[in-house]
C-alpha cells in the first residue's frame, strides 16, 4: 500500500542547510535544490525566506536573459534625454547583498554560467558594451532550482562549485525516519526565527578554529578526491556557522562533522577507505594469561580496541562525510563524466544557426540586415544612441543644424541571431526477413511506443523502415502521433529475403532528408547484419555483401548517431563488421524485448530520444 506524504516535507538536514545558509549567505555562495517543482521544494524555499532579513534584496532570474539586462546597459531613455549615456543597472547589480533565485537550472546555458561565475569570483560586473565602461559593485548569493530527471541533467559544474550546499529534497514519506543531527533537534530547527540568525551572527566573528579541526576538513577533502580548494573553504565556514548556531565559542568535532557531511559528501568523487589504526598508537601484545589459555578481559579488549584505532578529528569527520554521501553518488558521478564528454562537442543543442529566423533569441551581432535575416531595432538604437551628440556636431556645417532626430550608421546595425534546436527523428530499420521476423518486429512496436511516450515533451519523432524481400519499405514517415503508429503497425508484413545494402540506402536517404529539414536523425538498426539480397534485387549473397559494405561506409560519411543492435540468436562477427563500416555502436540483444531495445536507444545512441 502506498504511504502518505509526511506531515512535515522537510528533513533536518534540509531544515539546517537553510538555516546556515541565511546566516553567512555570502560567504557560502549559495545552493543548489535538485528537486522536483511542489510542496517540498516550495516549503524549503518558504523556510529560507523566513530566515533571511526582510530588507536583503531578492531577485528571480529566467534561465534566459538578455545580456542588457543580466549585466547593465545602456538606458536608452534617459540617454536620450540627457544626450549623454546614462548606465542602467543589471539583475547581477540589483541584486547585491541579496539571494538571486534561478528557476531550471538545469536548462542554463554555459555562457550565461560563465557571466554569473565571474561575477561571484569579483564581487563586481564590469561593464564594457554599448559604448559604456564601467564597475558595478555586486556580491549575492545564489540558489540555483535544479529540476533535472536524468544523471546528465544538471546545471553547469563551474556554477555548481562555486556553491556550498548541494541539496537532495526527496519527498518523505509518513513514517521515514529523520537522522537526528548532534546539537540540533528536530523542534528547534522547526522554530528557528529571524532573531536566532541574527544572534548567532553576532557571535561568529569571534569564533576560533583549532588547526586539527582544519586539518581533519582537508584529510576528509584529499580522501573524497575533492579537487577544487572552494569545498574546502565553504565547509570551515559552515563548521563556523554551525557552532556559532549552537552558541560554541571555537568550532567543536562535531561541528566540522556536519559541515562535511553537508558540503563535502555531496561532492565525493570516490568511496573513502575505512582509515587505518596509527602504528605509534598501537599496544604490543601483553603474553600474560591468555597465553596461558585464559579467557581474555572482554573489558581489557575493548580498552585496546579503542587505544589501537583513537577517534582522532581526522577519523570523526571522514567517517561523518562517508555516511552522508548519497546511496547513487556513484551513478550519478558517472552521468556527470559522460555529461563533460559531450559538452563543447557539435550535438544538437550547440547549434547555433545565426541566419535562422525561428528558435531562441541569443543576442545580436553587428551586420547590416541579409536575407533572412532580422534586424535587432533596439540593440541598433542602442549602438547608435552614445554617438549622437558627435554626429550632430559634426553635420552642422552641413545641414544647418536641421540634422534628424537620429543619426544612423551601417556599423550600428545590428542582427537578431537565434538558437535553433533541431527536433531529433529516431528512424528505425528493422530486418523483416527469415524466421525470427515475427519476434523481432513485436519487439521494434513496442520499442517504438515506449520511445514515443518521450516525443511530446521533447518534440521528438520516430519512424520506421522494413527490409525484406527485394527491398526496403518507408512503413511508418517521421511521426509523433501515437494514434497513427498504432494504426500502422497493425499491419506489419515480414518474410523473405534479407536486402541489407537497400535498406541502409534507403535509412541514408531518409537521415539525409530529414537534416535538409533542420532536423538530427539517429538511425537504429535490427539485425543481423547478414544480407544476402544485392542492390538490384537479385539473390547473390557474395555481391550483397559488397553492396551493404559500400552503402554502410556512405551513411557513415555523414556521421549520423547510429546504433545497430545484433538480433541473431548467437551474435557472429558479420554484426560487428557492418557496425564498424556504419560507423555506429554495436550492440548485441539476442534476447531483447521492447523495453531492453528502447532503453539501448537511449543509453547507446547519443543525441536519441530519452
Amino acid at each position: 500500500m502506498a504511504r502518505r506524504p509526511n506531515s512535515d516535507p522537510l528533513s533536518n538536514s534540509a531544515r539546517l542547510v537553510a538555516a546556515l545558509l541565511a546566516l553567512c549567505p555570502l560567504a557560502l555562495g549559495g545552493a543548489v535544490l535538485r528537486s522536483r517543482a511542489g510542496p517540498g521544494r516550495d516549503a524549503w524555499t518558504r523556510y529560507l525566506d523566513s530566515l533571511l532579513p526582510v530588507e536583503m534584496p531578492r531577485r528571480r532570474l529566467p534561465p534566459q536573459i538578455a545580456d542588457d539586462r543580466l549585466l547593465g546597459g545602456l538606458d536608452l531613455a534617459a540617454t536620450l534625454r540627457a544626450g549623454k549615456p546614462m548606465v542602467q543597472r543589471g539583475l547581477l547589480a540589483e541584486s547585491d547583498g541579496g539571494l538571486l533565485t534561478l528557476p531550471m537550472a538545469e536548462r542554463m546555458e554555459p555562457a550565461l554560467a560563465g557571466k554569473m561565475a565571474a561575477a561571484m569570483d569579483a564581487g563586481e560586473v564590469v561593464l564594457e558594451r554599448d559604448g559604456l565602461s564601467g564597475r558595478l559593485a555586486t556580491r549575492f548569493a545564489l540558489l540555483l532550482l535544479d529540476e533535472g530527471l536524468e544523471a546528465d541533467e544538471a546545471p553547469p559544474a563551474g556554477l555548481l562549485d562555486r556553491l556550498a550546499f548541494h541539496l537532495q529534497l526527496d519527498d518523505r514519506q509518513e513514517g521515514d525516519d529523520d537522522a537526528p543531527i548532534p546539537g540540533f533537534a528536530a523542534e528547534r530547527l522547526a522554530k528557528l526565527a529571524r532573531r536566532d540568525i541574527a544572534a548567532a551572527q553576532k557571535r561568529l566573528p569571534a569564533i576560533t578554529t583549532d588547526d586539527r579541526i582544519v586539518e581533519s576538513l582537508c584529510a576528509t577533502a584529499q580522501a573524497l578526491a575533492i579537487a577544487s580548494a572552494r569545498p574546502l573553504r565553504f565547509a570551515l565556514t559552515a563548521a563556523q556557522a554551525a557552532a556559532a548556531l549552537n552558541g560554541h565559542e571555537a568550532v567543536s568535532q562535531e561541528d566540522a562533522a556536519l559541515a562535511a557531511g553537508l558540503v563535502l559528501a555531496p561532492r565525493a568523487m570516490r568511496l573513502p577507505a575505512d582509515p587505518q589504526p596509527d602504528p605509534a598508537n598501537e599496544t604490543p601484545p601483553q603474553p600474560d594469561e591468555n597465553a596461558r589459555g585464559q579467557p581474555a578481559d572482554p573489558d581489557a579488549a575493548a580498552e585496546a580496541e579503542s587505544v589501537a584505532t583513537p577517534e582522532t578529528p581526522e577519523n570523526v569527520v571522514l567517517a561523518a562525510a562517508k555516511a552522508a554521501i548519497p546511496p547513487d553518488l556513484l551513478a550519478s558521478l558517472e552521468g556527470a563524466v559522460q555529461r563533460d564528454r559531450k559538452e563543447g562537442g557539435a550535438g544538437r543543442a550547440n547549434k547555433l544557426q545565426a541566419p535562422a529566423r525561428r528558435g531562441r533569441p541569443t543576442g545580436a551581432r553587428p551586420g547590416p540586415p541579409k536575407p533572412g535575416q532580422r534586424l535587432n531595432v533596439l540593440a541598433t538604437l542602442r549602438a547608435a544612441a552614445p554617438w549622437q551628440r558627435i554626429r550632430r556636431a559634426e553635420r552642422l556645417p552641413e545641414d544647418g543644424g536641421r540634422s534628424p532626430p537620429l543619426l544612423l550608421r551601417r556599423e550600428d546595425f545590428r542582427i537578431t541571431r537565434y538558437k535553433h534546436h533541431p527536433e531529433t527523428t529516431t528512424v528505425f530499420a528493422v530486418d523483416a526477413s527469415g524466421s525470427t521476423a515475427l519476434h523481432r518486429l513485436a519487439e521494434a512496436k513496442g520499442a517504438i511506443e515506449l520511445l514515443l511516450a518521450d516525443c511530446y515533451i521533447r518534440r521528438d519523432s520516430v519512424a520506421l523502415l522494413t527490409f525484406s524481400g527485394s527491398g526496403a519499405e518507408l512503413l511508418l514517415p517521421p511521426t509523433r502521433s501515437l494514434t497513427r503508429v498504432k494504426r500502422c503497425l497493425a499491419g506489419f508484413p515480414a518474410g523473405g529475403g534479407t536486402p541489407l545494402a537497400a535498406a541502409i540506402t534507403a535509412a541514408n536517404d531518409l537521415a539525409e532528408a530529414l537534416t535538409r529539414k533542420g532536423q538530427a536523425a539517429t538511425v537504429v538498426f535490427l539485425t543481423d547484419g547478414r544480407g544476402n539480397v544485392a542492390m538490384d534485387g537479385t539473390a547473390d549473397r557474395e555481391r550483397a555483401a559488397k553492396d551493404a559494405e559500400i552503402a554502410a561506409r556512405r551513411l557513415a560519411a555523414n556521421r549520423f548517431a547510429s546504433l545497430l543492435v545484433d538480433i541473431s540468436p548467437r551474435p557472429r562477427p558479420a554484426g560487428q563488421r557492418l557496425a564498424q563500416d556504419l560507423g555506429a555502436r554495436y550492440l548485441a540483444l539476442p534476447q531483447a524485448d521492447a523495453v531492453t531495445l528502447s532503453a539501448a536507444v537511449r543509453q547507446q545512441v547519443p543525441g536519441s530520444v530519452t
